[in-house]
C-alpha cells in the first residue's frame, strides 16, 4: 500500500503553497494587533493624527490580503485533497479486485463497501479541511506565542501555562476516541452488510414474511451504532468544557493582570489591547483541538482498516515469466486433481482429457464438486494436488488474463448488471463487439423474441441483478453472454435448469452446431449432456462413471438411475419404447 505520505508527496509543491498561503494569511493577522497598539498609545495617547490615515488603509490592505490568502489556502487544500481521495479510492479498489475469490468468500460485502466509501471519506477529510486546520493551529499557535512575548514577556507566563493544560486533555481525548473510532467503523460494516442484504434479497424475505425478524436485526446493529456514537458524544461532552472553560478564563485573567501592569506603568494600555488580541487569536486554536482530535482520529482509524485490506495478499498470482500461448485451442486436461477446501476435501483425483472441439458432460447430485471443476479451470483457486492443463501448459504458467479471455462461463448462479441488455451481453465491451454478433449470440440463446418484444429492445435498463426479468430469461441473456465472448471453450454450469423443454432443446441445437468449440456441461438433466463427446458422474467429489450417453445406460449404474428417474414415464407407458429408442428420440 502506498503510503498517505507518499500522495502527499506527490503534489508538495501545491501544499507548499497553500501552506506559504497559510503564512502569509496568519502573518497579516498579526499585524493587526500592533495596528491596534499604535491607534492606541500614538494617536489616542499622544494625539498624533498625522499617522492615523496610514494606520486605518494598513488595517485595508491587513483585511484583503487575508481574503487573497485565505482563498487560494482552501481553494488549493480542496483541490488537492480531493484528487488525493481519488487515487486513494481508485488503488484500494484495484487492489481489492486483484484478491482471490477465497477473501470473498469470507469477507462481507457491506465491509468493503464501507472501506471504499465511507473510510476513504474520512481520510479525504482528514488530509484535507481537517489536515489544513491542524497545519494551521501549529503555525497560527507558534507565530501568536511569538508575537506575546515580545509584546509582553510579563503576561506570556499565562498562556505558557494554559496551553500544556489543553493539549493534555486533547491527547488523553485522541487516545478514547481512537478505540471508540474502530468500533464505530466494524459496526458501520456490520450495519451496511445487513441493510444490503436484505434490500437485495427483499422478496425472499417478504415471501417468508421475515419482515419483523429482519427489523429486528437491523436495529439491534442500529442500536450498538446508536450506543458507539453516544460513548463518542460523551467523550466529547466530558473534555469540551474544559477547553471551553480554559479558553474563557485565558482572556479575563490576561486583562486582570494586565491591568495591573498598566496600572504600574510596566506596559502601556496599547501593549495589554494587543496582547488582549493575541489571547483572542489564540483561543481559537485551543478550542479546535477538540474537534480536530476527533476528526483527526477517525482518519487515523479509517487509515488502519484500508491498510488492513492492503495487508492482505492475493493468493493466486501469476509466474515471474507466465508463459503467453500464440493461440488457444482449447483442449483441456485433468491430471489427477484434488482440491481442498477449510480442511475439507472437495474433489479427488479427478482425471479427463478434453480434446479441442469436444464436448464433456459433468452430472452428479447436488455438492458432489461440479462448479469447483470449473472454478479451477478459471483458476478462481488453485488445485491441492495435480494439474490442469489447457493445450498441454500447465493453467499455472499462463497469466490470468489470456487464461480467462480463453473461457466463456455461463454460471450457475446468473448475475447481471444494473444496465442495458446490449451492456450485459457484451459485458462493457461496447464497440469491440460487433452489433450484428450482439443480435447473432442473443437469437442462439433464444433470447430475441422477448428482448425485441420489449419497448427499448436492446437498450432496455435491467434492474438490479436482473429484477423484473424471469429466471428463464436471465438464463438466455447469460447464455448470449457467453455466446459474444466467442472464447475456445464455452462452460455452461446448469444454465439451462429455468428453460422449458422446447427452449432447451433450441439451444442445444445451437450448441451442437459450434464444432470449433470445446464444451463443458454441467447439468442434472440427461437431455443436456447425452450428445457430449464423454460424460463423468462425480460423487463425493471422485469420478464415479464415465463413458458415452449409451454406454452409460448399457453399465445400468447411476447414470442409468437418473435416466430412469428423468424419463421413466415414458418407458411404463403400456406402449412403451424399447430403451434404445426411447434413448434416441431425447
Amino acid at each position: 500500500m502506498k503510503k498517505i505520505s507518499g500522495y502527499i508527496l506527490k503534489y508538495w509543491y501545491a501544499y507548499a503553497f497553500a501552506i506559504f498561503c497559510m503564512i502569509a494569511s496568519i502573518a497579516l493577522d498579526m499585524l493587526a494587533p500592533q495596528i491596534t497598539k499604535r491607534i492606541i498609545d500614538d494617536v489616542i495617547g499622544e494625539g498624533n493624527l498625522s499617522i492615523l490615515t496610514g494606520l486605518l488603509l494598513t488595517i485595508l490592505f491587513i483585511g484583503i490580503g487575508r481574503c487573497v490568502f485565505g482563498y487560494f489556502k482552501e481553494l488549493i487544500f480542496d483541490c488537492v485533497s480531493s484528487k488525493i481521495s481519488v487515487h486513494i479510492r481508485r488503488n484500494l479498489f484495484h487492489h481489492i479486485q486483484t484478491l482471490s475469490v477465497s477473501y470473498f468468500d469470507r469477507t462481507n460485502t457491506g465491509e468493503l463497501m464501507s472501506r471504499v466509501k465511507d473510510d476513504v471519506d474520512r481520510i479525504w477529510n482528514g488530509i484535507g479541511y481537517v489536515g489544513m486546520l491542524v497545519i494551521e493551529v501549529v503555525i497560527h499557535t507558534s507565530i501568536v506565542l511569538w508575537c506575546m512575548y515580545h509584546t509582553s514577556p510579563q503576561l506570556f507566563i499565562i498562556p505558557v501555562i494554559a496551553m500544556p493544560l489543553v493539549g493534555f486533555f486533547a491527547i488523553v481525548m485522541e487516545h478514547k476516541l481512537n478505540k471508540v473510532y474502530e468500533d464505530i467503523s466494524e459496526e458501520t460494516a456490520e450495519l451496511n452488510t445487513v441493510a444490503q442484504e436484505n434490500l437485495a434479497g427483499v422478496r425472499t424475505v417478504k415471501a417468508f414474511a421475515r419482515e419483523k425478524f429482519e427489523i429486528g436485526k437491523f436495529l439491534s446493529h442500529n442500536k450498538r451504532y446508536y450506543d458507539l456514537n453516544m460513548q463518542q458524544s460523551r467523550l466529547l461532552i466530558k473534555y469540551q468544557p474544559l477547553f471551553q472553560f480554559i479558553t474563557k478564563l485565558l482572556p479575563i485573567v490576561v486583562i486582570i493582570y494586565g491591568g495591573f501592569l498598566v496600572i504600574e506603568e510596566q506596559i502601556t494600555l496599547g501593549t495589554l489591547s494587543a496582547f488582549a488580541e493575541y489571547c483572542t487569536n489564540i483561543v481559537w486554536p485551543m478550542e479546535m483541538l477538540g474537534w480536530l482530535s476527533n476528526d483527526f482520529a477517525s482518519a487515523i482509524a479509517s487509515n488502519r482498516k484500508i491498510r488492513k485490506i492492503y495487508d492482505v495478499k492475493p493468493e493466486i498470482t501469476e509466474r515471474p515469466n507466465p508463459v503467453i500461448l500464440k493461440e488457444v485451442h482449447g483442449s483441456v486436461e485433468f491430471d489427477h486433481v484434488s482440491l481442498t477446501l477449510s480442511d475439507k476435501e472437495i474433489l479427488k483425483d479427478i482425471s479427463f482429457s478434453l480434446p479441442a472441439g469436444k464436448t464433456l458432460g459433468i452430472m452428479g447430485a447436488t455438492g458432489t464438486g461440479k462448479t469447483s471443476i470449473v472454478n479451477l479451470l478459471q483458476r478462481f483457486y488453485d488445485v491441492t494436488e495435480g494439474r490442469i492443463l489447457l493445450d498441454g501448459t500447465d493453467i499455472r504458467d499462463l497469466t490470468l488474463k489470456q487464461l480467462r479471455r480463453s473461457i466463456a462461463p455461463v454460471m450457475q448462479d446468473v448475475f447481471l448488471f444494473s444496465d442495458t441488455i446490449h451492456e450485459n451481453v457484451s459485458l462493457g465491451s461496447r464497440g469491440s463487439i460487433p452489433e450484428a454478433e450482439i443480435a447473432d449470440a442473443l437469437a442462439g440463446a433464444q433470447a430475441r423474441d422477448f428482448i425485441e418484444q420489449m419497448e427499448d429492445r436492446y437498450d432496455t435498463i435491467i434492474g438490479e441483478r436482473g429484477v423484473g426479468l424471469s429466471g428463464g430469461q436471465k438464463q438466455r441473456i447469460s447464455i448470449a453472454r457467453a455466446f459474444a465472448k466467442h472464447a475456445p471453450i464455452l462452460v455452461m454450469d446448469d444454465s439451462t435448469s429455468a428453460l422449458d423443454m422446447e427452449t432447451e432443446h433450441q439451444i442445444q441445437e445451437t450448441l451442437t452446431g459450434m464444432t470449433n468449440i470445446t464444451k463443458i456441461i454441467i447439468a442434472h438433466r440427461i437431455s443436456a449432456v447425452r450428445h457430449a463427446d464423454e460424460i463423468i458422474i462425480l460423487k463425493d467429489g471422485q469420478i464415479a462413471e464415465r463413458g458415452t450417453h449409451e454406454s452409460l445406460l448399457a453399465g445400468k449404474g447411476m447414470y442409468y438411475e437418473t435416466y430412469l428417474a428423468q424419463y421413466g414415464d415414458y418407458l411404463s407407458r403400456p406402449e412403451s419404447y424399447t430403451l434404445s429408442a426411447a434413448s434416441a428420440e431425447l
